[in-house]
Formats: structure tokens, sequence, C-alpha cells
């Protein structure tokens, strides 16, 4: 398919095509979210809704630098969210299959 058919020309034109879908956010700090994408800006800024967040949290095992420890994952759910842009790392449109 040709992008330029789907109206695909630049990176940000692939968000614009993810407004009002659920897309998956990874940010910083181990966390990554999912949710419905409302609105965007050229900063990356994203205010998602119905969002589910998850935390990766790594508990290092005492006496030992090298091992990498355990992981404990933390989710939380929240109606509205507001994903500041320079905290995104990655944002994946849904599949269109």
């Amino acid at each position: 398919m040709d992008s330029n058919a789907s109206g695909i020309q630049e990176p940000f034109d692939l968000i614009r095509l993810s407004l009002s879908e659920r897309v998956f956010v990874k940010l910083r700090g181990d966390r990554e979210v999912v949710g419905i994408l409302h609105a965007y800006d050229g900063h990356m800024n994203l205010i998602l809704s119905d969002v589910e967040e998850t935390i990766m949290i790594v508990d290092p095992i005492e006496g030992s630098p090298n091992s990498e420890g355990t992981v404990k994952v933390a989710k939380r759910k929240m109606n509205m969210l507001f994903v500041r842009g320079d905290g995104v790392i990655l944002v994946s449109p849904p599949s269109r299959t």
C-alpha cells in the first residue's frame, strides 16, 4: 500500500490517525500506559482516557551487585491522564489488520 494514499507522510501522521483509538505508550522509569488518545502536540504531550498504567519495580538482591533481583509489577487505572512529552519513549498506534 502506498503511504501517500493512506495519508501517512510524517511520523506525526501515525499519531493523528490514532486519535480516538487505544494506544500503547512506553515512558521513562519503566512505566507503560495503554489508553484512548484524545489529543497530542508537537512536544508529544498526550491526553489519554480509560488508562491502565503498568510500573515495573526492580528490588535488587542484598549483597549481590550484579544480579537483577526480583521484578514486581504494579498496575493502576485512571479515567484521564496527561502525559508530559519529555517522558515519552515510544507511542504505538493500534494494529490495523
